[in-house]
Protein backbone atom coordinates (compact mmCIF):
# COMPACT_ATOMS: atom_id res chain seq x y z
CA UNK A 1 0.00 0.00 0.00
CA UNK A 2 1.49 3.86 -1.18
CA UNK A 3 1.73 6.22 1.48
CA UNK A 4 -1.37 7.74 2.79
CA UNK A 5 -1.78 11.55 2.26
CA UNK A 6 -2.01 13.63 5.45
CA UNK A 7 -1.70 16.92 3.19
CA UNK A 8 -3.59 17.19 0.19
CA UNK A 9 -1.94 20.12 -1.51
CA UNK A 10 1.21 19.08 -1.61
CA UNK A 11 1.88 21.26 -5.06
CA UNK A 12 3.54 18.26 -6.26
CA UNK A 13 1.41 18.02 -9.19
CA UNK A 14 1.79 21.70 -10.80
CA UNK A 15 4.58 20.25 -13.13
CA UNK A 16 1.42 17.86 -14.50
CA UNK A 17 2.70 15.22 -12.85
CA UNK A 18 1.34 12.71 -10.50
CA UNK A 19 2.37 10.20 -7.92
CA UNK A 20 1.32 6.53 -8.54
CA UNK A 21 1.53 4.19 -5.50
CA UNK A 22 4.98 2.84 -6.07
CA UNK A 23 6.43 6.24 -5.95
CA UNK A 24 7.36 6.72 -9.27
CA UNK A 25 5.74 9.86 -10.94
CA UNK A 26 4.18 9.55 -14.47
CA UNK A 27 2.45 12.58 -16.68
CA UNK A 28 -1.52 13.42 -15.66
CA UNK A 29 -2.83 12.60 -18.60
CA UNK A 30 -0.92 9.02 -19.03
CA UNK A 31 -3.83 6.23 -19.62
CA UNK A 32 -2.92 4.55 -16.43
CA UNK A 33 -3.87 7.78 -15.05
CA UNK A 34 -7.03 8.14 -16.99
CA UNK A 35 -7.92 4.66 -16.56
CA UNK A 36 -7.78 5.52 -12.57
CA UNK A 37 -9.58 8.80 -13.12
CA UNK A 38 -12.36 6.46 -15.23
CA UNK A 39 -12.70 3.87 -11.92
CA UNK A 40 -12.62 7.04 -9.47
CA UNK A 41 -15.78 8.54 -11.37
CA UNK A 42 -17.82 5.63 -11.77
CA UNK A 43 -17.47 5.03 -8.02
CA UNK A 44 -18.64 8.08 -7.22
CA UNK A 45 -21.15 8.03 -9.39
CA UNK A 46 -22.19 4.65 -7.40
CA UNK A 47 -22.01 7.24 -4.27
CA UNK A 48 -24.61 9.67 -6.20
CA UNK A 49 -26.72 6.35 -6.11
CA UNK A 50 -26.78 5.26 -2.51
CA UNK A 51 -28.36 8.27 -1.97
CA UNK A 52 -31.46 7.10 -3.04
CA UNK A 53 -34.23 5.02 -2.13
CA UNK A 54 -32.78 1.51 -2.78
CA UNK A 55 -33.60 -2.20 -1.64
CA UNK A 56 -31.11 -2.97 1.43
CA UNK A 57 -29.84 -5.95 -0.74
CA UNK A 58 -29.07 -3.95 -3.38
CA UNK A 59 -27.49 -1.46 -1.14
CA UNK A 60 -25.23 -3.69 0.28
CA UNK A 61 -24.20 -5.32 -2.57
CA UNK A 62 -23.46 -1.65 -3.94
CA UNK A 63 -21.35 -0.71 -1.12
CA UNK A 64 -19.75 -3.93 -1.17
CA UNK A 65 -18.95 -2.93 -5.13
CA UNK A 66 -17.70 0.42 -4.23
CA UNK A 67 -15.01 -0.95 -1.91
CA UNK A 68 -13.85 -3.76 -4.87
CA UNK A 69 -13.80 -0.36 -7.45
CA UNK A 70 -11.30 0.96 -4.67
CA UNK A 71 -9.43 -1.86 -4.72
CA UNK A 72 -9.50 -1.57 -8.91
CA UNK A 73 -8.07 1.73 -8.18
CA UNK A 74 -5.20 0.65 -5.92
CA UNK A 75 -4.36 -1.97 -8.43
CA UNK A 76 -4.18 0.86 -11.29
CA UNK A 77 -2.20 3.16 -9.08
CA UNK A 78 0.67 0.33 -8.68
CA UNK A 79 2.30 -1.21 -11.76
CA UNK A 80 1.99 -5.10 -11.36
CA UNK A 81 0.04 -4.94 -8.43
CA UNK A 82 -2.94 -7.69 -8.27
CA UNK A 83 -5.91 -7.18 -5.96
CA UNK A 84 -8.78 -7.68 -7.81
CA UNK A 85 -9.13 -11.44 -8.66
CA UNK A 86 -11.55 -13.76 -10.26
CA UNK A 87 -13.77 -14.68 -6.67
CA UNK A 88 -14.55 -10.49 -7.57
CA UNK A 89 -15.82 -11.49 -11.27
CA UNK A 90 -17.39 -14.78 -10.30
CA UNK A 91 -19.20 -12.62 -7.51
CA UNK A 92 -20.71 -10.11 -9.94
CA UNK A 93 -21.77 -12.97 -12.31
CA UNK A 94 -23.87 -14.64 -9.45
CA UNK A 95 -25.17 -11.00 -8.58
CA UNK A 96 -26.38 -11.38 -12.16
CA UNK A 97 -27.67 -14.62 -12.34
CA UNK A 98 -29.45 -13.89 -8.74
CA UNK A 99 -31.11 -10.46 -9.90
CA UNK A 100 -31.98 -11.66 -13.43
CA UNK A 101 -33.83 -14.66 -12.56
CA UNK A 102 -36.94 -12.51 -11.41
CA UNK A 103 -36.71 -10.29 -14.45
CA UNK A 104 -38.87 -10.42 -17.54
CA UNK A 105 -37.12 -11.45 -20.87
CA UNK A 106 -36.02 -8.44 -22.80
CA UNK A 107 -38.09 -7.87 -26.33
CA UNK A 108 -37.26 -4.44 -27.31
CA UNK A 109 -34.43 -1.88 -26.39
CA UNK A 110 -34.52 0.32 -23.47
CA UNK A 111 -34.09 3.30 -22.98
CA UNK A 112 -32.25 5.06 -19.80
CA UNK A 113 -34.72 6.23 -17.60
CA UNK A 114 -37.70 5.58 -15.66
CA UNK A 115 -37.13 5.97 -11.61
CA UNK A 116 -34.55 8.36 -10.32
CA UNK A 117 -32.24 5.84 -9.10
CA UNK A 118 -32.66 3.27 -12.11
CA UNK A 119 -31.36 6.54 -14.27
CA UNK A 120 -28.45 6.87 -11.99
CA UNK A 121 -27.56 3.68 -12.79
CA UNK A 122 -27.96 4.20 -16.15
CA UNK A 123 -25.10 6.71 -16.00
CA UNK A 124 -23.02 4.20 -13.88
CA UNK A 125 -23.30 1.64 -16.72
CA UNK A 126 -22.08 4.21 -19.19
CA UNK A 127 -19.29 5.07 -17.09
CA UNK A 128 -18.33 1.88 -16.37
CA UNK A 129 -18.22 0.89 -19.94
CA UNK A 130 -15.74 4.34 -20.16
CA UNK A 131 -13.47 3.07 -17.31
CA UNK A 132 -13.46 -0.75 -18.91
CA UNK A 133 -12.32 0.92 -22.73
CA UNK A 134 -9.75 3.17 -20.69
CA UNK A 135 -8.49 -0.48 -18.77
CA UNK A 136 -8.04 -1.94 -22.25
CA UNK A 137 -6.04 1.26 -23.75
CA UNK A 138 -4.33 0.84 -20.51
CA UNK A 139 -3.43 -2.82 -21.01
CA UNK A 140 -2.64 -1.92 -24.84
CA UNK A 141 0.10 0.36 -24.08
CA UNK A 142 1.77 -1.46 -21.24
CA UNK A 143 0.78 -5.02 -21.97
CA UNK A 144 1.62 -7.70 -18.88
CA UNK A 145 1.80 -4.61 -16.20
CA UNK A 146 -2.20 -4.80 -16.48
CA UNK A 147 -4.03 -8.19 -14.82
CA UNK A 148 -7.06 -9.16 -17.11
CA UNK A 149 -9.42 -9.03 -13.97
CA UNK A 150 -9.89 -5.64 -13.92
CA UNK A 151 -11.22 -5.51 -17.39
CA UNK A 152 -13.36 -8.25 -16.38
CA UNK A 153 -14.39 -7.01 -13.45
CA UNK A 154 -15.56 -3.87 -15.08
CA UNK A 155 -16.95 -5.81 -18.14
CA UNK A 156 -19.60 -7.57 -15.64
CA UNK A 157 -20.27 -4.55 -13.59
CA UNK A 158 -21.50 -2.96 -16.37
CA UNK A 159 -23.47 -5.83 -17.44
CA UNK A 160 -25.28 -5.95 -13.51
CA UNK A 161 -25.63 -2.29 -13.36
CA UNK A 162 -28.26 -2.51 -16.73
CA UNK A 163 -29.61 -5.30 -14.96
CA UNK A 164 -29.60 -3.36 -11.79
CA UNK A 165 -31.60 -0.15 -13.51
CA UNK A 166 -34.37 -2.66 -14.34
CA UNK A 167 -34.69 -4.25 -10.64
CA UNK A 168 -34.69 0.12 -9.33
CA UNK A 169 -37.52 0.49 -12.02
CA UNK A 170 -39.77 -2.35 -10.45
CA UNK A 171 -38.50 -1.30 -7.03
CA UNK A 172 -40.19 2.05 -7.84
CA UNK A 173 -43.29 0.92 -9.28
CA UNK A 174 -42.25 1.16 -12.89
CA UNK A 175 -40.82 -0.90 -15.66
CA UNK A 176 -38.62 -0.49 -18.50
CA UNK A 177 -38.81 2.63 -20.43
CA UNK A 178 -38.97 1.04 -23.79
CA UNK A 179 -37.50 2.55 -27.50
CA UNK A 180 -39.82 2.67 -30.03
CA UNK A 181 -38.66 2.11 -33.21
CA UNK A 182 -41.76 3.11 -35.83
CA UNK A 183 -42.46 6.22 -33.57
CA UNK A 184 -41.46 8.28 -36.92
CA UNK A 185 -43.38 6.63 -39.16
CA UNK A 186 -46.79 7.82 -40.45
Amino acid sequence: MGNRLSKIATRTGDDGSTGLGDGSRIAKDAPRIHALGEVDELNSQLGLLLCEDLPAGVRAELLAIQHDLFDLGGELCIPGYSVIADAQVAQLDALLEKHNADLPPLKEFILPGGSRAAAQMHVCRTVCRRAERAVVTLAQSEGAAVNPQPRQYLNRLSDLCFVLARVLNRHAGGGDVLWHKDRNKN
